[in-house]
């Protein structure tokens, strides 16, 4: 017999709760579009890699594809694991079996109805392809015994197994059944959301518009995370690509745009001052980080990686790269965070030249090139590795800068050649805590590039330990270790915590910012 779970439950404890999926405290009447119409433009500040959201971890193909795609499980404002295109969830007792009602009246912008049948062959390409297909790596089975009914079956009881499945660092987007053996990077944009893809200028910018069959989700009020109750209110959005901070903000000044993704520091205070934008931020968005390449020398070599760690200032690096907005932190998790733990800590923001040397002088270093891959289209990334590069350079390195744009420097990063230190931003996987904040060093993701791409031993049995604990004690004590050997082995090198603040013209409604644009429930005034 089953139990019916609610996915609104806190997702730190081992049993979800077993409660209705409606929060207990909700607005008297939906959300209804103050106005509709209009043509929405919102800038975006790097380039768009692919819309094929099972294969890219690009936050910036987020900011598109989480408004025309929806997913099974979601999660909400507060990292709670949330119903999207899931009518209802049951698990057996022992957590090994989740069956899925799938909601009824979905069709996909080419006016097919959604059925189980979809998401079966949507988590079969993830299985396959998905860029965070080690989520799936507890499934036994999957089924679609009828077309309302989806069923996953795991070898093992997973406690948390929900978390996991909810994820949106890169989701379980949901597509029509025929589209689900295209190739990577070729999926057609075709989902169940409430915008629809319209036309696609390479580099430049992504037009979506209105789907007018979309069904909201009845069970809300208002939007929630990437769910709840959604309504496209404008009739289209376009997002442009502009990759230079002081063109975006210019460009939301005048009103060619209607909103920006990213304000800089250093325009924040004129902004604010200015009675025709409106600022909006997140606290707790951005972990900075910079990875090796364990495949690469000469950061193959640990005494190498823990020499270029020791040497490493983080209050320089994030002054640079934020304008001094941002909070050193020695975790993979924000403070006050469940999993939170400072293992490993003492290996963090060391500033210790005489340690590097020693290490250095130890690893057989014979001055080979350390090469630095950043791009511009991110400038906290580029100053990161700026003045890393100097940092490098004074203890005896040889750093060098690779600059490439930003797709370009993601796509290098996914291979084994051409680089030791990539930088980049932890957004969403970071929030979402747990597990979810170390899976990129886990197998099969490994974005650290580890021999025969087998992530260390160690670190993999305490990270198995998390998604396998009963007790959350029992998870917390193993997030500790699996943290304190990513900082031993030199797996990442966190740098800091930094904010996100967006900006909207005055005469748009609705906007709230999140860990991507969210066009939803965004009105426009004249």
């Amino acid at each position: 017999m089953g139990r019916k779970l609610a996915i609104t439950a806190l997702s730190s404890v081992s049993v979800l709760a077993l409660a209705g999926t409606a929060p207990a405290q909700q607005p008297q009447q939906q959300f209804q579009c103050p106005r509709r119409g209009g043509d929405l433009i919102f800038a975006l500040e790097a380039r768009i890699p692919t819309l094929d959201q099972h294969v890219t971890p690009a936050g910036a193909a987020r900011n598109v594809t989480m408004n025309i795609f929806d997913t099974l499980v979601t999660r909400d404002e507060n990292m709670n694991p949330l119903l999207n295109l899931a009518e209802s969830v049951e698990a057996t007792a022992n957590n090994t079996v989740f069956t899925f009602k799938i909601r009824q009246g979905v069709t996909f912008h080419n006016g097919k109805p959604l059925t189980s049948a979809d998401v079966l062959a949507s988590f079969q390409r993830y299985q396959r392809i998905g860029f965070d297909r080690a989520i799936l790596e507890p499934v036994e089975r999957m089924e679609a015994p009828d077309p309302q009914t989806f069923v996953m079956t795991l070898r093992e009881p997973r406690p948390t197994y929900l978390e996991v499945v909810s994820s949106f660092g890169v989701p379980i987007v949901i597509v029509p059944a025929e589209n689900a053996n295209a190739p990577p990077q070729q999926l057609p944009p075709i989902g169940t959301g409430p915008f629809q893809f319209v036309d696609q200028v390479a580099d430049q910018q992504i037009r979506i518009r209105r789907y007018d069959n979309y069904r909201p989700d009845t069970r809300h009020q208002q939007m929630r995370g990437f769910a709840g109750y959604r309504q496209a209110c404008v009739d289209t959005v376009t997002f442009r690509m502009m990759t230079e901070a002081a063109a975006r903000t210019a460009a939301l000044e005048v009103g060619e745009v209607h909103g920006v993704e990213d304000v800089p520091t250093a325009a924040q205070r004129r902004l604010a001052g200015n009675p025709n934008i409106r600022l909006s931020r997140l606290e707790n968005f951005w972990l900075h980080i910079t990875y090796p390449n364990l495949s690469q020398p000469p950061t193959d070599n640990l005494l190498v990686r823990q020499a270029i760690q020791a040497a490493l200032n983080m209050e320089e690096i994030m002054e640079a790269s934020s304008d001094g907005a941002f909070r050193l932190n020695p975790s993979f998790q924000f403070p006050g965070q469940a999993y939170y733990s400072d293992a490993g800590g003492n290996l963090y923001n060391q500033h210790n030249q005489a340690r590097a040397r020693e290490l250095l002088a130890r690893s057989g270093y014979r001055g080979e090139r350390v090469v630095l891959l950043t791009n511009r289209e991110y400038p906290s990334m580029y100053n990161a590795a700026l003045v890393m590069s100097e940092q490098l350079k004074a203890v005896g390195i040889n750093a060098e800068l690779r600059v490439l744009d930003w797709p370009a420097a993601l796509q290098m990063s996914n291979t084994t050649e051409g680089w030791n230190f990539f930088y980049t931003g932890w957004t969403s996987v970071f929030a979402q805590g747990g597990a979810q904040s170390l899976r990129n060093l886990a197998n099969p993701a490994n974005v650290h590039k580890p021999p025969n791409n087998e992530s260390d031993p160690e670190f993999m049995a305490a990270f198995n330990d998390i998604t396998r604990g009963t007790t959350l004690e029992a998870r917390r004590a193993a997030f500790a270790r699996a943290q304190a050997r990513a900082f031993d082995q030199v797996m990442a090198v966190p740098m800091g915590v930094m904010p996100k603040v967006q900006a909207v013209r005055a005469n748009i409604d609705g906007f709230e910012p999140y860990f991507a644009v969210r066009v939803s429930n965004v009105s426009m005034r004249q």
